[in-house]
């Protein structure tokens, strides 16, 4: 790309000042500094947190991103700020349940092959569940939701058992006594990233049980992020996925 742009410039095509802007890592609207380096550095793009921005000041971000990524995500923002955004921005789609604001290129599909498991213990839970997997669909990952097979019913995971062990990684999100990763950690051989809700009567203390409960966990393989944290658990997963799915290609060039 570099090489390009400068190839450009020798030829006349490109002004300096031009090329300068298509260079630059990140640019500066004077109330944010929009990071156009992430996805080189960390392999994903910037995503916007939602909460605690305008509308006017996420529009001017999302735009600037749409001229430079695939995909643009906001997370953690409120139906009414997203419907203004939306007027701005139709060709964007909103999770309300997720609270999570979305542009997807038409022309991006999923970059890996397998998939994430989404295991949610109970309906309660959902919105940080969906968080979670709106977020790795759109880093490029497919998911497949494994909904309301919390511990009150060991029967209902154990029938979705298969689907789970055959995933590269697995986000487990639970509230109330925050059983449930233990359970599958001790049933699967890969990554298990726990998420505590703050679902839960008074003694939950919003979320604190689940997540002493999770970090204390005797199973292994399994790490837990903060509470309520959809987003940061399927950040990681994607990270996870994306690094098995280039062993397996690189094995498989090996082999060719």
């Amino acid at each position: 790309m570099i090489k390009e742009i400068l190839k450009q410039v020798q030829q006349g095509k490109l002004t300096v000042a031009d090329a300068e802007k298509e260079l630059a890592t990140y640019e500066d609207l004077g109330f944010a500094k929009v990071d156009y380096h992430r996805k080189k550095r960390q392999g994903f793009s910037e995503v916007v947190f939602g909460e605690g921005k305008t509308a006017e000041q996420i529009i001017s971000i999302i735009k600037a991103l749409q001229l430079k990524d695939k995909s643009v995500l906001v997370t953690r923002i409120s139906k009414e700020k997203a419907n203004q955004v939306l007027e701005a921005c139709p060709s964007f789609a909103y999770n309300e349940v997720a609270k999570i604001l979305f542009w997807k290129d038409s022309d991006q599909d999923s970059f890996f092959e397998g998939y994430i498991a989404i295991v949610c213990a109970g309906t309660s839970d959902l919105p940080v569940a969906e968080e979670a997997a709106v977020t790795a669909e759109i880093l490029g990952c497919k998911v497949r939701r494994i909904y309301d097979v919390g511990v009150a019913g060991i029967h209902r995971l154990l029938n979705n058992i298969d689907e789970i062990q055959n995933a590269t990684v697995t986000v487990v999100v639970a509230g109330m006594e925050g059983a449930l990763p233990s359970v599958v950690g001790g049933l699967v051989s890969h990554p298990v990233i726990a998420v505590p809700t703050s679902i839960g009567y008074g003694a939950n203390f919003n979320g604190l049980s689940a997540l002493l409960t999770m970090l204390n966990s005797c199973s292994s393989g399994i790490s837990v992020v903060n509470i309520d944290n959809g987003f940061g658990a399927a950040y990681n997963a994607a990270l996870i996925h994306r690094l098995i799915q280039k062993g397996a290609k690189h094995n498989e060039n090996a082999l060719s």
